[in-house]
């Protein structure tokens, strides 16, 4: 899956109608008696910005908005912001553009995302140097998920075990932005308007996407698509508020068990 979903739940007490796809409930907002709820697409996406992000999607045919998208490589670039960093960039190329206007010389700190090709031993090593020469240096991980889907199918390393090397090289702990942080997913609900109570997380990853929404206090919800493996809804320590085939299925499940106020 390219996102994770946040809709609201109080005024979800219909069912979909015969033959309406996920896509057009999404985007009708009262037609066939459906009121369509507030969405976030919550991604921990490092290898690109929001903006191509969106293009990304709306490609597919799904209409949304940049407003819409709350991603962690942003949300990194309003940390570097917020605490007058100067990042040394461990990103992909194609991320780079979202700290354009970020100041990354003489660097006091290293943000470390899905970097791919650009992770190598000088890479890692410089970023390592900096920690150790630099005691106050801050170690930001965007997200440390272990693995992730690649585009051929297959799964493949994510930016959480180059996170934990140089973790365990300087003995720092990294401070982790994006899913599975509990202040990431308040702050989609902020963006929102929403209590937890009145959310619920749909997500292919059973740790990060729903084991840190239920630890928000959100209901979490696990579709058997994009990285999920069988078993993971009984193997990770988590035990999600519903495991469903996919997001069709989930939608269902969000109109299923709502009530109106």
């Amino acid at each position: 899956m390219l996102a994770s979903l946040l809709p609201t739940l109080p005024t979800l007490n219909a069912r979909i109608p015969t033959g309406l796809t996920v896509h057009k409930f999404l985007e009708d907002e009262c037609s066939c008696g459906v009121i369509r709820p507030q969405v976030r697409f919550v991604t921990n996406t490092t290898k690109e910005t929001a903006a191509k992000l969106v293009q990304t999607v709306q490609s597919a045919g799904l209409n949304i908005q940049e407003p819409e998208v709350f991603s962690s490589l942003r949300a990194a670039q309003q940390l570097t912001r917020q605490r007058q960093l100067r990042p040394l960039l461990l990103l992909h190329p194609d991320a780079l553009p979202e700290f354009a206007d970020v100041d990354c010389s003489n660097p006091n700190a290293v943000v470390l995302g899905l970097a791919k090709d650009a992770f190598s031993y000088e890479s890692m090593n410089t970023a390592f140097r900096l920690l150790i020469q630099q005691p106050e240096a801050a170690l930001i991980a965007i997200h440390k998920a272990k693995y992730y889907k690649a585009s051929d199918g297959q799964l493949a390393l994510g930016p959480g075990p180059y996170a934990t090397a140089l973790e365990f090289a300087t003995g720092r702990t990294a401070m982790v932005v994006g899913k599975p942080e509990a202040s990431f997913f308040q702050l989609a609900l902020d963006d929102m308007g929403a209590t937890p109570q009145q959310a619920v997380m749909v997500g292919d990853d059973v740790c990060d996407d729903v084991g840190g929404a239920m630890a928000c206090g959100m209901a979490g919800i696990l579709v058997q698509t994009g990285k999920y493996l069988p078993g993971d809804e009984t193997s990770k320590g988590v035990t999600p508020t519903a495991t469903v085939q996919d997001f069709a299925a989930a939608v269902e499940w969000i109109l299923q068990t709502s009530s109106p106020q």
